[in-house]
């Protein structure tokens, strides 16, 4: 009998599923209860920034924690001849490299509040970043990070890898069928606000 590509028995491989998904639903709802009802922001006796710079670090330090658990998981997985050529090694190189420059260049042109939903907060930018990475890809974060799984699964040879980037995917595609329309509207509302105070005037 074959060796199985996924070996689902291993609890690490549904910890590292658990908490890919985890990590957007929680920034979601975090965010979406700042902006509605200003939770963090009273957490931090009322001011906004701090808020926001707590939340980045709460982020920052779960994702952490997920590609920690991740690659653990990673471990205990077969491998597949396939991805243990050479070809599939030296791909994954230039996959988490080009993940790891999207997610750095995004944070750098972002800023740590615009990182870090910071719009939820009231700190809105002044307009949308055009430069790079963003003439590239319009979600460089999220495609970055789904990169740099990929690569790290293909480096490890690993099939589960290759499932548990497919699931990052999924989570953030359904992360932004929530976030790109409540974002769009923020900036919308703001544009409404400005215009009506140009009437006013």
């Amino acid at each position: 009998m074959s060796n199985p590509l996924i070996d689902f028995s291993q609890p690490g491989l549904w910890l590292s599923a658990a908490s890919i998904i985890f990590n957007p639903t929680f920034w979601n709802i975090a965010a979406r209860q700042e902006y509605h009802n200003k939770v963090l922001t009273k957490l931090f006796r009322g001011n906004s920034q701090y808020a926001c710079y707590g939340l980045a670090v709460t982020i920052f330090s779960l994702g952490i924690i997920r590609d920690a658990i991740y690659e653990r998981a990673l471990r205990t997985q077969p491998t597949h001849p396939f991805l243990e050529t050479p070809f599939i090694h030296n791909l994954s190189y230039g996959l988490f490299l080009s993940g790891n420059v999207l997610v750095v260049s995004s944070m750098y042109a972002l800023g740590v509040t615009g990182t870090y939903l910071g719009d939820y907060f009231g700190i809105l930018m002044d307009a949308p970043v055009t430069s790079f990475p963003f003439n590239m890809t319009d979600a460089p974060m999220y495609h970055g990070s789904t990169l740099s799984f990929l690569g790290t699964a293909l480096w490890s040879g690993k099939p589960a890898g290759v499932a548990l980037t497919a699931l990052v995917w999924g989570a953030y595609t359904v992360a932004r069928w929530f976030e790109d329309p409540f974002t769009t509207e923020i900036y919308a509302k703001r544009e409404r606000e400005r215009n009506a105070g140009k009437k006013t005037t």
